[in-house]
């Protein structure tokens, strides 16, 4: 089964700074057909204006995590962290006991993120911060685990048993990715066009699969792909 959000169907909002498309309901957008995908409750699609962003705000018991399609992100947070993200890496907030947070795009150009939360499996956790570089050419043509609570998994930790990755293919190229028998992938081309076991998605379309045991993705045109593995 591949349920597929097209982009032009997603909820969102325009604060003139920020313009967000919803995947799933969010804030002010509420769709009782589209409140999540397994344990993935959130995935955001963000641009935001040059020398604007989140102020201060909290978190708690939930895993965050924010892909940078275009320019930069910086993080402040009331842990004391603080880190500058570009495009094509990633950070990641274990939100845990509780946490008070910002994020700003601080560059000259506007910045484009997707963030993606997914429930924790560890509620009451301390609360942590992390980012890393994944340089493109690592994911060239296969898919890299960019976050995960797998052990094992050379990646970002988050509290849950989910998998965050990412990939780049050329038009034409074919990658497959195996889906273990009661899990789910939602799956998101940030630039690109794509096909999934035969599904066509266009660039930010979302697919929500379950019940395909291997997943078959080729693409259509030059595609930057995230995806989530979770239950």
């Amino acid at each position: 089964m591949i349920d597929v959000r097209r982009f032009e169907t997603l909820g969102g909002a325009d604060h003139g700074w920020l313009k967000a498309r919803h995947h799933f309901s969010f804030a002010d957008y509420y769709d009782p057909a589209r409140m999540s995908w397994g344990r993935l409750r959130v995935w955001n699609d963000d641009e935001i204006a040059a020398k604007s962003g989140f102020p201060p705000h909290p978190h708690r018991d939930m895993e965050i995590i924010t892909y940078v399609r275009t320019g930069a992100i910086t993080h402040q947070d009331s842990m004391g962290n603080q880190g500058r993200t570009a495009a094509g890496d990633v950070q990641v907030m274990s939100a845990g006991t509780g946490v008070r947070h910002a994020e700003f795009n601080l560059e000259d150009e506007l910045t484009t993120i997707f963030q993606i939360w997914i429930e924790t499996d560890r509620p009451g956790a301390p609360p942590s911060w992390g980012q890393r570089e994944f340089p493109q050419a690592d994911r060239t043509g296969r898919f890299t685990v960019l976050a995960s609570g797998r052990a094992g998994d050379d990646a970002l930790p988050i509290n849950a048993d989910a998998r965050v990755l990412g990939a780049t293919l050329k038009a034409g190229e074919t990658i497959t990715y195996d889906l273990s028998q009661g899990r789910r992938a939602y799956l998101v081309p940030a630039v690109g066009e794509v096909e999934v076991n035969g599904v066509e998605l266009k660039a930010r379309d979302g697919a929500g699969i379950k019940d395909e045991p291997v997943v078959t993705i080729r693409a259509r045109a030059d595609a930057e792909l995230v995806m989530v593995d979770s239950l």
